[in-house]
């Protein structure tokens, strides 16, 4: 009988033409669309076979039959059972088409980690694009015909917003940090404070780092105070730099002290030793400006005397995943020469897309920046984009809508303690529970980052762009109990 309905299967083409006269494909290529039928009814060809193959030994647990009930169904009833599942499955096959695709972000969390951290400027994205379909002089000196270095194109810039020396760019914060060590600690010792051991996300952490890059770690004081005479007792013969570790992603408050950076160059200068500044997020902008706690910018840790500095490109910055090292000519030109560079370093995609974030710092238009944008809108304009929202979602059954305070945070390890006042649209489910609905929500043709607070599904406008209020609408349209 399941002989039969490999034979009942039907062809791409009518599967195609069904699909587009019910418009249930609709902003897929057609491309797309013929891969995912294909990928569909091939699934389904192995279903019945492997049932024919194995007797259905494997096949018959309670969890197959209702995720494959077309190979239980009597053969008059295959058709439309099959069909069902068919189309479920294309759908399925699409949202994952690609793999990587568009999401909302309602979250209100503006350096998201798990979307992507800082989204680039439209400007610069155009030009990544314009670097991406054409040869560039990436490596290649116009003037003399020679082959020059990917890293002219940045360091004028860097050293104009900056004030360093020289720089150089590898592929991420972590990477730096690995460089420098692996540069100038092997088999030394590195000293750091008990209270910068800080792990950097996905369970990397700074003395892991360390230790992979050859270092020998050296911790001093206590987790929450440490003082200079701590540094200054650990310094012997094998000691290759003093390393501050700026702790993005968590604070120490109350009982507390840690050694500035001026104070520990005092020291390195004694000694005749670099210190080392990794400062994780590391922004441009003084965040006191926009009501954010006052951290140490880029430029007043280089201007602290800091050796050498770094920091990453796809956080605070507002530009891609990079790592930014930035200082002593003497020492960046070292690590340029490290043959660990090579593998660390970055393609002209990466390259453009800091040089066109870069480009806003130098003309003064940081506003432009997604970033520096979200963390600029007011209560009041937060307010009224929420209002839009509701106003949108009015009158949809089986859902309560209101408009509340709450609020937002930077995300991406920065800022930890910053409160950032908000107004979101809350959206309460009549029936079912909240976490269905966030559920239905993630699981759209554009799924829809949101937040469960108490009893609500809520909307932070903070990080919403223009051309999501629709789709958020359109997708809690189809919300039913």
């Amino acid at each position: 009988m399941r002989n039969s309905k490999l034979r009942l299967l039907p062809p791409v083409n009518e599967v195609i033409a069904e699909l587009a006269k019910n418009d249930d494909c609709n902003g897929y290529e057609l491309s797309a669309i013929t891969w995912a039928v294909r990928k569909a009814l091939e699934k389904a060809r192995k279903i019945l076979l492997d049932d024919l193959n194995q007797d259905g030994e494997e096949l018959n647990s309670g969890k197959t039959k209702k995720l494959h009930n077309f190979l239980y169904c009597q053969p008059e009833e295959f058709v439309p059972v099959f069909r069902a599942w068919l189309y479920k499955e294309i759908q399925a096959q699409l949202r994952g088409y690609g793999s990587m695709k568009r999401v909302i972000n309602a979250t209100g969390v503006i350096l998201h980690t798990n979307c992507g951290r800082a989204l680039l400027a439209p400007e610069a994205a155009a030009y990544v694009a314009e670097q991406a379909v054409v040869y560039s002089n990436l490596e290649l000196n116009l003037e003399t015909g020679n082959r020059g270095s990917r890293y002219s194109h940045i360091e004028e810039i860097l050293a104009e917003l900056t004030g360093a020396e020289a720089s150089l760019v590898v592929n991420n914060n972590a990477a730096a940090v690995l460089l420098i060590m692996n540069t100038f600690a092997v088999h030394k010792e590195v000293i750091v404070s008990r209270g910068e051991l800080v792990e950097v996300g996905g369970s990397f952490r700074i003395p892991e780092v360390l230790k992979a890059g050859g270092a020998k770690l050296v911790e001093v004081g206590a987790t929450n105070k440490t003082w200079p005479k701590d540094y200054q007792e650990a310094i012997g013969p094998e000691t290759a730099m003093l390393l501050k570790v700026h702790t993005s992603n968590y604070r120490i408050q109350g009982f507390q002290h840690e050694v500035p950076v001026d104070e520990l160059v005092v020291l390195g200068k004694e000694s005749g030793i670099p210190v080392v500044v990794d400062l994780g997020s590391g922004s441009f902008l003084d965040g006191s400006e926009y009501g954010l706690p006052q951290e140490p910018t880029v430029q007043d840790t280089l201007k602290s005397g800091a050796s050498l500095v770094s920091f990453s490109g796809d956080k605070l910055l507002g530009g891609p995943q990079a790592g930014i090292i930035i200082g002593k000519k003497e020492l960046i030109d070292r690590l340029k020469k490290n043959q660990l560079t090579r593998a660390l370093r970055v393609d002209k995609l990466v390259l453009a897309a800091l040089i066109g974030t870069l480009r806003f710092y130098q003309r003064g238009e940081t506003g432009k920046i997604p970033v520096w944008n979200m963390l600029s809108h007011t209560k009041d304009d937060l307010w009224k984009d929420a209002l839009k929202l509701s106003e949108m979602l009015a009158g949809l059954p089986g859902l309560e809508i209101e408009v509340m305070d709450a609020e937002s945070c930077v995300g991406g390890g920065a800022f930890p303690t910053a409160v950032l006042p908000t107004c979101v649209c809350a959206v309460k489910p009549k029936q079912n529970s909240v976490v269905d609905l966030e559920s239905f929500l993630r699981q759209g043709d554009v799924p829809i980052l949101a937040r469960i607070v108490k009893d609500a599904v809520i909307f932070d406008p903070r990080t919403l762009l223009p051309e999501d209020y629709q789709v958020i609408a359109d997708r809690l349209r189809k919300w039913g109990p």
